[in-house]
């Protein structure tokens, strides 16, 4: 039997958004989390997120205390909005991208006053809001023959709902220009839905028979279904692995597999394995077939089962019966075999396909000469006089039983991550268990190829030994963790103290630093002992700091950390680096109507007054510096206490001035008297009253 899957079913990138968000928002938020109906037309993952904490809940009127609820990826009308806000909920809109672009061309052809026609189910949730962004004048009509009884307009606009079909929507459009109005078309169909839908189509032509996966209330699903139909092969639509008749796949060669876009990736694993466990079937029932014939050619005459038991005996072999597990010793590995002693007449064979759960490149993976295992009896002989063995079969025997004990305990299990598929992780447990993508980090993982090869500890969250099902959650298992660590913390952190953190992620305000399994924020006016505008220009994610523990609220949870208290401050030695008198350089960093700020390095500022700007009167600040101008001034004096620096752009120029030769200047007639200062030189009456407004400052 041969599957084909095509390569775009499951979830689209508009639902694996809204199911992204959701979660992550139930992570990021306090209080009850409410999805406005079911998130996504998935019975089975909207159980997985109410377990998980998220509510569904039909009308708004169901929410009767403060919390946080979440649009769903068909989107709502807008006064569905206000309306939550009205109640005082917390709104988060994951409403798909591809659905907000309708809804926002319904808008503004409503607000053009142009009739707004939309192709589409008019019961459907995505419709309902569309029509809602139209401020409830846009017309529904399912296919041409409805667009046809309409009434004649001059000019309509037309959009669809994203999951419509193609050749539905050209329908729909030519009905309406043969009344004679004319069409804007808008063509808002998903590009992957209809790519989704050609693939479907294209598939269903090579196979014997379709089986199309996904929620019976789930749009898409059904124009599958019925695109399918048309290829004129048997198609059976299911919600689950669960619901496959092997009767449906008799004697058929080629099972082609899509679903729609609200089926996540590992339910479309759980039907693969139905399908394998289908052929395995046939598979036992011809070996089962096969036993009997051997056993009526074995009962010839009782004499010959004599003769044969006395040599077996004189031999001391075991007569190996199928189903019976035995141990044995590994004594050769070949490229896709591997012979092991059982103490039968002769060595017995594991294919390759039969050594582990998941597929394997060489033997050498799994055994080596000289080891020690555990096999299951398949075929006590085939038409060589071999007996064919399973290393796999045996270890999931051991396996289901030791795993329906760990459950029952909630104990935790250990396996490898042997491969990546779509929507998780297989992991080899002795059986093939699923991890969904979804619950192998508390975050969103971008790259699971990380986890192959690696040992995981994870906890089981379903199990079906029938069914062959296991379902993994190594993010509950982190959750706990989590948990336990940021007990212990809040316990133990003392305000004061100094620890290392790792940078998680940045915000507008600050950054959230992981101190040992649990967050502290680093608020940016903790970050620096100068001024600074985002958080990035100190710190980015990933980076390792150590930090100081400025105040642990333990009954809310809440820790705030500083940086800067573990930098040196630059102000301590200020009076050391910057002496009263000594000229150094600065750069201008703001201009204020009394003067201007330059900074000596960063976090140390000083004020050169407007009177200390020039050896002139000054009315403003920008007609001697501009912000960034690198200058020299001179320190005038210095208050540590109160972080404050007084200092002269002038004084500098008046050095320079004392330091050139002076030349005698010609005595004019009637000069009148200048005031005389005591390095020599004179001032107008300006700068006196600039001096001594300064000295008053």
């Amino acid at each position: 039997m041969e599957l084909k899957v095509a390569s775009s079913a499951g979830f689209c990138f508009g639902v694996k958004r809204a199911v992204e968000i959701a979660r992550k928002t139930r992570h990021n938020r306090d209080g009850p989390v409410y999805t406005l109906g079911p998130l996504i037309h998935n019975d089975r993952v909207t159980r997985e997120l109410a377990r998980e904490g998220i509510t569904t809940v039909n009308e708004l009127s169901e929410i009767n205390e403060p919390g946080t609820v979440i649009i769903r990826s068909h989107g709502v009308a807008p006064e569905i909005i206000t309306e939550a806000e009205r109640k005082g909920l917390a709104v988060v809109d994951a409403t798909c991208p591809f659905v907000r672009k309708v809804q926002q061309t319904a808008w503004e052809l409503a607000g053009k006053n142009i009739p707004v026609i939309i192709v589409g189910d008019p019961e459907h949730p995505e419709v309902k809001g569309i029509v809602g962004w139209t401020g409830n004048r846009g017309i529904v009509v399912r296919d041409a023959g409805q667009a046809a009884k309409l009434d004649k307009y001059e000019e309509v606009g037309v959009v669809a709902q994203t999951t419509q079909r193609q050749d539905n929507l050209e329908e729909v459009v030519k009905a309406l220009e043969d009344t004679g109005c004319r069409v804007q078309v808008f063509n808002t169909i998903c590009l992957a839905t209809s790519e989704r839908q050609k693939e479907a189509l294209e598939l269903s032509k090579s196979v014997d028979v379709m089986l199309v996966i996904g929620g019976r209330n789930s749009a898409n699903t059904a124009k599958l279904t019925q695109i399918c139909n048309s290829a004129k092969v048997p198609v059976y639509q299911v919600e689950s692995a669960g619901e496959i008749k092997f009767d449906w796949l008799k004697g058929l060669q080629k099972i082609g597999i899509t679903a729609g876009a609200s089926t996540p990736g590992w339910i479309i694993e759980e039907v693969c394995c139905r399908m394998m466990d289908f052929e395995e079937k046939n598979t036992n029932e011809g070996t089962a077939a096969e036993e009997q014939v051997e056993e009526a050619n074995s009962t010839a005459t009782e004499q010959q089962k004599e003769e044969q038991q006395n040599m077996e005996d004189a031999m001391d072999v075991k007569n190996l019966r199928h189903g019976e597990i035995v141990k044995g010793v590994v004594v050769q590995v070949n490229q896709d075999e591997v012979l092991v002693d059982v103490g039968a007449k002769s060595e017995g064979v594991i294919p390759i396909r039969e050594l582990s759960c998941y597929n394997v490149q060489s033997p050498t993976e799994v055994v080596n000469v000289g080891d020690e295992i555990d096999v299951y009896v398949l075929k006590s002989e085939d038409s060589e006089g071999k007996v064919v063995l399973s290393k796999e079969k045996a270890d999931a025997e051991k396996a289901w039983s030791s795993l329906e004990d760990k459950m029952e305990q909630g104990d935790l299990v250990k396996g490898v991550v042997r491969e990546v598929v779509k929507g998780g992780l297989l992991v080899d447990l002795g059986v093939r268990a699923f991890l969904p993508a979804s619950l192998v980090e508390l975050g969103y993982v971008e790259d699971l190829s990380k986890y192959l090869n690696n040992e995981i500890e994870a906890r089981i969250i379903e199990l079906n030994r029938p069914r062959r099902k296991v379902i993994l959650s190594r993010k509950a298992v982190l959750e706990e963790e989590y948990a336990r660590k940021r007990e212990e913390l809040l316990e133990n952190l003392a305000e004061g103290r100094v620890v290392n953190g790792v940078v998680r992620r940045l915000t507008n305000f600050g950054a959230f630093v992981d101190i040992g399994g649990v967050d502290g924020l680093l608020h940016i006016s903790e970050m620096a002992w100068y001024r600074i505008n985002h958080p990035s220009e100190v710190v980015q994610v990933g980076d390792e700091l150590e930090v100081k523990v400025l105040r642990v609220d333990r009954e809310n949870e809440k820790i705030s950390l500083g940086l800067k208290q573990v930098l040196p401050n630059p102000w301590d030695n200020v009076e050391q680096k910057y002496p009263e008198g000594a000229i150094v350089d600065a750069k201008v960093v703001r201009l204020a109507p009394f003067g201007a700020f330059v900074q000596l390095e960063p976090g140390v500022e000083g004020l050169v007054h407007i009177s200390h700007l020039a050896d002139r009167h000054v009315e403003t600040p920008d007609e001697v510096v501009k912000e960034g101008e690198e200058i020299k001034v001179k320190v005038l004096s210095v208050d540590k206490d109160e972080k404050r620096i007084r200092l002269s752009i002038r004084e500098v120029d008046r050095e320079k001035h004392k330091s050139k030769p002076r030349e005698q200047a010609p005595k004019k007639q009637q000069e009148s008297p200048a005031p005389v200062v005591s390095d020599g030189g004179t001032v107008t009456i300006g700068e006196m009253v600039g001096d001594i407004f300064d000295e008053n400052k």
